[in-house]
């Protein structure tokens, strides 16, 4: 497959179970792959072993920190000399019960919306000029079906999905034509996280789910690589990738 063949592709958080699908997805179909990673390298080597092709490149980029962000543009220019494509998939969470307002301090809260909103915002406006470059790029922001519905691991992670979503409204409007922007929302995808809840907890999932599942992480690439490769005249939409769930 080389339906991005000789592109360059920037996945945040590439070392972990959807980053590392996403990854290998995109590789697959010929892209240059830059990894990046918080803490974990790792993890990130470790995904990077398994990517199709070559001259891929694995970087420390904390999504908060705007000094690594600007090195991370600078790094990508030298190396390649373009960017096409920005997954935003880093982001952290904890579980909180809804209910248990004073259980979601202050500090888990500002957290929260530093990765999940500010950092995918910060790679944007870092990689805005690679992106606005030759033909224009493409900006998929992974989010979560917790932006809608509400339901999630915390009221905070629930409110900051929602929250990429509207930036990819207002982006989609604003850096258009140049760049697409666009979400995919998953539901429960079965990874680190679904694999540290109860089974009976998954088991009722998957029950009120008409696809009768929750996603694999290669659910989530796949969208994303229909998203970038596919859907040329979409921008400012949220591609759910859920099974349904909301209909259950």
């Amino acid at each position: 497959m080389t339906e991005l063949l000789g592109q360059v592709a920037v996945v945040t958080g590439g070392g972990g179970g959807i980053g590392g699908a996403i990854c290998r997805r995109l590789a697959s179909a010929g892209a240059q792959i830059v990894i990046t990673y918080n803490s974990d390298q790792g993890k990130a080597r470790a995904a990077a072993n398994t990517l199709a092709g070559g001259n891929h490149l694995i970087l420390r980029v904390p999504v908060d920190d705007a000094e690594s962000q600007t090195d991370l543009a600078r790094a990508i220019a030298e190396k390649y000399g373009r960017l096409d494509i920005l997954v935003n998939n880093a982001g952290v969470t904890k579980a909180v019960p809804h209910a248990a307002l004073e259980d979601l301090d202050d500090e888990t809260i500002d957290r929260i919306f530093r990765v999940n909103w500010r950092g995918a915002f910060a790679s944007i406006r870092a990689l805005k000029p690679l992106l606005m470059e030759g033909d224009g790029g493409v900006v998929i922001n992974i989010s979560s079906i917790a932006g809608r519905t509400g339901v999630g691991s915390n009221v905070a992670y629930c409110a900051s999905k929602a929250a990429l979503d509207s930036m990819t409204r207002s982006l989609a409007r604003a850096l258009a034509p140049q760049i697409r922007v666009l979400s995919v929302s998953p539901g429960w995808v079965n990874g680190e996280y679904a694999r540290r809840m109860p089974r009976a907890l998954i088991a009722e999932q998957e029950d009120k789910t008409p696809l009768g599942r929750i996603a694999e992480a290669e659910d989530v690439a796949q969208a994303v690589f229909a998203a970038v490769a596919h859907l040329r005249f979409s921008t400012g939409d949220i591609i759910p990738v859920d099974g349904g769930r909301p209909l259950g």
